[in-house]
């Protein structure tokens, strides 16, 4: 940097993270320190997690040693002319790297390893998040200088906004000329929670100044927050299953238990021990270290526990929520945090808790209201969570595990997991890399309402359209068939990939669904489409 050109910093954040707070920080810093600066910003989608982005250029030496000269900034951020690139999210900063405003030769980056996933990154009938590593990987490349750091485990730590982490963390880098008193400074004379504030500038200051001493401990402490320490193994599970097995297996032992209640869980190893029992014959000698066991463990641990209103009321309850909530909007212990939550549930949800006769004259009932052009029927409910009443009655219902076996839609999964189950042995007592390739079709199993239904109609598809026995088809054509089929339905909701790959390999394409075409009259005060109007 020539200390007659500015210093030019691109601020970036989330809607709703006080990027704009920052951005006037940073401003006011450079002009109470008798610098020259200009601030412009492009608000995004503010509120609603859109990206904002804040460009500040400051002339680096004072106005006192200029003779009266001023400084000539730019407006916006120019591509491989930023000097300081400040971000609050992963993404948000390779995204800023893409358009080529970091440059390998120029920009330091100081950015948040926290991720808040995209839209298009929970869309994904898969695992459709972004791995960190490679986001980390490009922006080592691209870049001068990185520092990474989790700020949004500093702000909550600290108890406030990021933005404050994100000003701490620009001043560390020295990058600007001004002591760290100077940014403490502006805080104070901010006048709003000045003491969370500094208490977050100081979080990220030091952990910045400390970089190489703290990164080994922060990402420790994150491992061990986001993986909890796995529950002993039980002596069954151990005598029953191959060590390699053993803690998969106690989660989802684990699990089925929490859901439903021990005879549930002892159900999902005996489930498994069919399983085991066929891979063992097929591989005697364990060559394919029970891959088909490890597989089927995992999904059929999912699988049994089904979301319903049931387990969502029981979620809702948890002290960990309530914990998760106080740390993402920052409570402090002695203040009162009040919770909505917002429930829609319609048939479906209540016809899977009804014996199966009441369900189907439910479900007709609602076909037929559709049928007419109505909505689907639904009861939209508002519960504080808070509140005694809200908590009895989420309570209530989780507490309704019992009438959830009585239940059309628990026989119902129970049905078709056996049948993917009976799918697997059959496959896997004919090849073991077809058996291996149905457990793995276990995963199109996910979500819940339209989304978890799509999943287990595209599985039965496959296990009885391609995975059985046919003329012409050897089981390892069979098995590559299932491979392919399982990847283009987890390419896209929709479908089409999905429809396209089942006729290359022979098998119909999934059947039409029905699907109302509704019309709506016109308004008399509405314009007919490409016709103007004038007042």
């Amino acid at each position: 940097m020539s200390n007659n050109q500015p210093i030019t910093v691109l601020l970036c954040a989330l809607g709703g993270e006080g990027g704009g707070v920052l951005s006037e920080w940073l401003y006011d810093t450079a002009v109470h320190r008798g610098h020259s600066a200009q601030s412009t910003s492009i608000p995004g989608v503010a509120q609603r997690t859109g990206a904002t982005t804040y460009y500040v250029e400051i002339h680096p030496q004072p106005d006192s040693v200029l003779a009266g000269r001023r400084p000539i900034f730019s407006l916006n951020p120019v591509p491989g002319a930023i000097d300081l690139l400040v971000s609050s999210e992963l993404l948000e900063t390779v995204r800023q790297i893409g358009l080529g405003f970091a440059s390998a030769e120029r920009t330091l980056v100081v950015t948040s390893s926290a991720r808040a996933l995209t839209v298009a990154e929970k869309m994904q009938m898969s695992d459709g998040r972004l791995s960190s590593d490679a986001l980390l990987g490009t922006l080592q490349r691209h870049c001068r200088e990185a520092e990474v750091l989790d700020m949004a485990a500093l702000a909550r730590e600290s108890g406030t906004a990021i933005s404050s982490v994100l000003f701490g963390a620009l001043a560390a880098t020295a990058v600007l000329p001004f002591p760290r008193a100077a940014f403490e400074e502006t805080i104070r004379r901010s006048g709003k929670g000045v003491e969370a504030s500094l208490r977050g500038f100081a979080a990220a200051f030091d952990a910045i100044a400390l970089r190489r001493a703290q990164q080994a401990e922060v990402q420790a402490l994150a491992q061990a927050a986001l993986l909890p320490a796995a529950p002993a193994v039980p002596a069954d599970i151990a005598q029953r299953f191959p060590a390699s097995l053993q803690e998969l297996i106690t989660l989802g032992h684990a699990r089925t238990l929490d859901y439903q209640d021990a005879a549930y869980a002892k159900r999902y190893l005996q489930r498994l021990d069919r399983v085991l029992a066929t891979e063992r014959a097929a591989d005697p000698q364990g060559n394919n270290d029970f891959a088909i066991t490890r597989e089927a463990a995992r999904w059929l641990a999912l699988w049994m526990a089904f979301d319903d209103i049931v387990r969502v009321a029981a979620l809702k309850l948890r002290r960990s929520r309530a914990d998760r909530v106080k740390r993402e909007v920052t409570a402090r212990d002695d203040e009162i945090v009040k919770v909505f939550d917002h429930f829609k549930p319609g048939v479906p949800e209540f016809a899977a808790l009804l014996p199966e006769r009441l369900a189907q004259r439910l479900s007709v009932w609602d076909a037929r209201r559709r049928s007419r052009g109505l909505d689907a029927w639904s009861l939209p409910l508002k519960v504080g969570t808070h509140t005694v009443l809200g908590a009895l009655a989420l309570r209530f219902v989780a507490s309704l595990t019992g009438q959830r076996q009585r239940g059309s839609r628990f026989g119902l999964e129970q049905s078709l997991i056996d049948r993917w189950l009976i799918s697997i042995e059959a496959g896997t007592k004919e090849d073991w890399a077809l058996g291996h390739e149905v457990a793995l079709c276990g995963r199109l199993v996910k979500g819940y309402g339209s989304t978890n239904e799509r999943g287990k109609n595209n599985l039965l598809h496959v296990i009885d359209h391609l995975a059985v026995a046919s003329a012409g088809r050897s089981a390892a054509q069979r098995a590559s068939a299932v491979g392919a089929a399982r990847t283009a339905a987890l390419a896209d909701d929709a479908g089409t990939t999905f429809d396209k790959t089942l006729v290359a390999f022979g098998a119909p394409p999934r059947p039409l669904r029905e699907q109302p075409i509704r019309w709506y009259r016109r308004r008399p005060d509405m314009p007919e489409a490409g016709v103007s109007q004038r007042p």
